[in-house]
């Protein structure tokens, strides 16, 4: 997954350690024949209409051997299922909105695009000037 971002990965032992200790509440759904070939990482979450739980996709990923066979597919429909399984009203998840692939699969699973909803993120230097800031 890290090549496909073109970002930093970490050594294999630090990558285990990370899984050992996955925080509270964050899951993961594993795709494999004779290795992994993807995966589906995710969190309970809440509120959600009605003051319902829900379900956060955080990360769906396919290796790139195994895209177009139907793995990302029966991933997010074993996630649905988990999430009607577990009485959850919905799932949430954002995509990159350059990858045209990407949004033509999400739109395929009957998934609507939220376009009233802006993504943000808080890391790095701007999250600890955040955090240390006095009011």
């Amino acid at each position: 997954m890290q090549a496909h971002y073109n970002v930093f990965c970490p050594p294999r032992e630090s990558i285990l350690e990370n899984l050992r200790n996955l925080p509270v509440g964050a899951e993961i759904l594993v795709a494999k024949n004779d290795r992994i070939v993807g995966f589906a990482a995710f969190s309970g979450i809440f509120p959600g209409p009605g003051l319902q739980p829900g379900l956060f996709l955080k990360e769906l990923f396919v290796s790139k051997s195994q895209r177009r066979t139907g793995i990302g597919k029966q991933l997010i429909k074993a996630l649905g299922a988990l999430c009607l399984e577990r009485g959850f009203s919905r799932i949430d998840w954002t995509a990159d909105c350059n990858d045209a692939q990407l949004l033509d699969f999400y739109d395929s699973l009957g998934a609507s695009r939220m376009q009233d909803k802006l993504f943000y993120r808080v890391d790095g230097h701007a999250l600890k000037k955040m955090t240390s800031e006095t009011n």
